[in-house]
């Protein structure tokens, strides 16, 4: 049975306080948690492979539309932050949007929760291979590397808000400046293989599915960009301040994508595309080509370092959702309490540590690091797309509720960004794709459909914890939300 606790309902005017540690976030931190969680040089090294498995030579296109889809998507939070601090970023603006939306939210949520952080924990051990094939074929070495890089991520967020998110800022902004700058470089030194056609689906000769599948792995390069709303209890003025937060992850990490998407595409050659997702390490090959083994070795250590902040990002994110959806009585009640030292979620950064770690080692044993990380990936971009498609429908609710209403921003956008969401979800499974890959779609799909059964199950015997989760937390009393 789901762990519940009883929850008094409250009105959505009514500030409450928070146990985190207030004001010590401020808009750059906030705007790194995010990228970091994308982990712009962790996908140029390898998730990019994804992408081009399926999109070839239109790579770039599908990475732009994605990062379009989320900016899309980014109205939602930046609308839902002027009005609510809460740690549980769209579990909590779900939860005030309509009853029973932050149930539906904290459900697929979990499941991008439970399947995304392999693409850190997995995913630097399938780097490493790469490097060391001495490595790979002792089919163990995967072990020791996962559990560290989880480990770092967890005592860091562990210990504080302060020392993990700096740390975030510090190597995102590191990350950025060496990807934008690295991406023109080579796009500069490709001279004539440089094309606009990477912009469409000429390379695809037409073909919309595969543009559709590509762009479920891109949107999972870009799943994150609205956890800095995670902090925003943590965050000064977030009321004001997290929209700007928001936007700045956003941009920042869209020009640290997409112009090294596209460098890629043209430095190994729009027509060879095919072959780039059966290479093992296509982007190491073109760092070596065109900037030497300088180059090469700085994107490496990028990389690492990549994977290593993502790994804190993720886990000081999931972590304060799990403590806002636990102290409203959904899912993690066991597991909401803080440290009263370093204010953070340490019970629910202990139980993240544990569970992660046992999905990620049983799932590398059966399929290998490598292709397990992209398995689970596949499953945490369409949960993840569930999430969006929740809180867009909420915001318009919420809005009309509260007599802020405003129909493009409120109505169309959020209606638009859904039917967008539904589309990619669909493309993604009709026709189904094959491999091991097909029932990472067919779970999705299923976690999806039994997300309303447990909405039904809160509704018929939680009714009350309903009406009052997601409530805004430590605003001033008696200061009514800006507009």
């Amino acid at each position: 049975m789901l762990r519940t606790r009883k929850a008094v309902p409250r009105s959505l005017a009514e500030e409450l306080p928070t146990q985190l540690r207030r004001g010590s976030v401020g808009v750059p931190t906030a705007a790194f948690q995010a990228f970091s969680y994308v982990a712009p040089a962790g996908d140029v090294a390898i998730l990019l492979i994804g992408t081009a498995l399926f999109a070839a030579g239109s790579t770039p296109l599908a990475v732009l539309i994605a990062w379009l889809i989320y900016g899309l998507w980014m109205v939602t939070p930046v609308e839902f932050s002027k009005f609510i601090s809460n740690s549980g970023s769209y579990y909590a603006y779900s939860a005030q949007g309509f009853k029973g939306g932050g149930v539906l939210v904290a459900w697929y949520w979990l499941g991008e929760n439970l399947s995304g952080p392999a693409f850190g924990v997995l995913g630097l051990s399938a780097f490493i291979y790469v490097l060391f094939s001495s490595l790979a074929a002792t089919s163990w070495a995967w072990v020791p590397i996962g559990i560290a890089v989880l480990l770092i991520g967890v005592v860091l967020s562990y210990r504080g808000v302060k020392p993990s998110a700096g740390f975030t800022l510090l190597a995102g902004s590191i990350e950025a400046v060496f990807l934008i700058v690295t991406a023109i470089v080579i796009i500069f030194e490709a001279g004539s293989k440089n094309t606009l056609s990477t912009f469409t689906l000429g390379p695809l000769h037409g073909a919309i599915h595969p543009i559709f599948l590509a762009i479920v792995f891109s949107v999972v390069d870009f799943t994150g960009l609205g956890t800095a709303t995670t902090l925003s209890e943590e965050t000064k003025d977030s009321k004001r301040k997290m929209k700007q937060a928001l936007w700045l992850g956003w941009v920042v990490a869209g020009v640290a994508l997409i112009l090294p998407a596209y460098a890629l595409t043209v430095g190994w050659g729009v027509p060879a595309m095919a072959s780039y997702a059966k290479s093992a390490d296509p982007g190491l090959i073109v760092y070596r080509h065109y900037l030497g083994n300088v180059g090469w070795g700085f994107l490496i250590a990028v990389t690492m370092t990549s994977y290593l902040s993502y790994m804190v990002s993720k886990v000081n994110a999931v972590t304060r959702i799990w403590y806002s959806a636990g102290r409203d009585g959904i899912f993690y009640g066991r597991i909401s309490g803080v440290n009263q030292r370093f204010k953070t979620p340490s019970q629910a950064v202990v139980a993240f540590g544990v569970v992660i770690l046992v999905i990620n080692i049983v799932a590398g044993i059966i399929l290998g690091p490598g292709n397990a990380a992209l398995w689970l990936l596949t499953i945490a971009g369409i949960c993840i797309i569930g999430v969006h498609m929740v809180a867009n429908t909420a915001l318009t609710v919420f809005t009309v509720r509260l007599g802020r209403f405003r129909p493009i921003v409120h109505g169309l956008i959020p209606s638009a960004s859904t039917i967008i969401g539904g589309i990619v979800i669909y493309y993604s499974a009709i026709p189904l794709p094959s491999g091991p890959f097909k029932y990472a779609v067919l779970l999705s799909l299923a976690w999806l459909l039994v997300g309303f059964g447990v909405l039904a199950w809160y509704l018929s015997r939680h009714p009350g914890i309903l009406a009052g989760g997601g409530m805004s937390r430590d605003a001033p009393q008696g200061v009514a939300p800006p507009v």
